[in-house]
């Protein structure tokens, strides 16, 4: 059995985290994704449902990666420690569609002691739904994938500017 890379305990981004046991050396698989394969009809319908109760309670939004153009892994069903991995604007981590299992990978080196994180990518289209909690430098303060930071910067800096001039008025 390979040696376990990661431990679960309390995060200052969000509840839990996944923490390096060990060094970690970039490009390395660190952990798999693993849960329920699901139909999109069915993965649609559950981060509907689990949205308005995370939403109330604070928790983690859906847990669903995307396997392939018919189907999601449910990475909140069964044992997947990996869904503890929090989103981080400057990630060490990614994850990696591999014949359709999901691989998270570092993708520079890891010190013991770090928390895994990645980008996780989500569209600008709802991004006010998601604050960001990651801290670093580059933090926009949501979770948008990093193609779209610069476009919700502009959208943010815009809204910022027309609170100015009503509070002016």
């Amino acid at each position: 059995m390979a040696k376990k890379l990661y431990t679960v305990r309390e995060s200052s981004i969000h509840n839990r985290g996944l923490f390096a046991k060990c060094s970690i050396d970039e490009g390395s698989p660190v952990i798999q994704y693993t849960g329920e394969k699901i139909s999109k009809e069915e993965s649609s319908r559950r981060a509907l449902e689990w949205e308005e109760d995370a939403r109330k309670l604070g928790q983690g939004l859906v847990y669903i990666f995307e396997i392939d153009e018919d189907w999601d892994l449910d990475g909140q069903i069964g044992e997947n420690p990996a869904k503890y991995i929090n989103h981080s604007c400057e990630g060490n981590c990614e994850a990696i569609n591999k014949d359709g299992e999901i691989w998270i990978y570092s993708i520079k080196n890891i010190s013991k002691g770090d928390e895994l994180s990645y980008d996780y990518g989500y569209d600008m289209e709802h991004f006010l739904d998601h604050p960001c909690h990651c801290g670093s430098e580059n933090c926009i303060g949501y979770i948008v994938r990093q193609d779209q930071r610069i476009k919700v910067k502009k959208i943010l800096k815009n809204a910022k500017k027309s609170i100015n001039i009503i509070n002016k008025l």
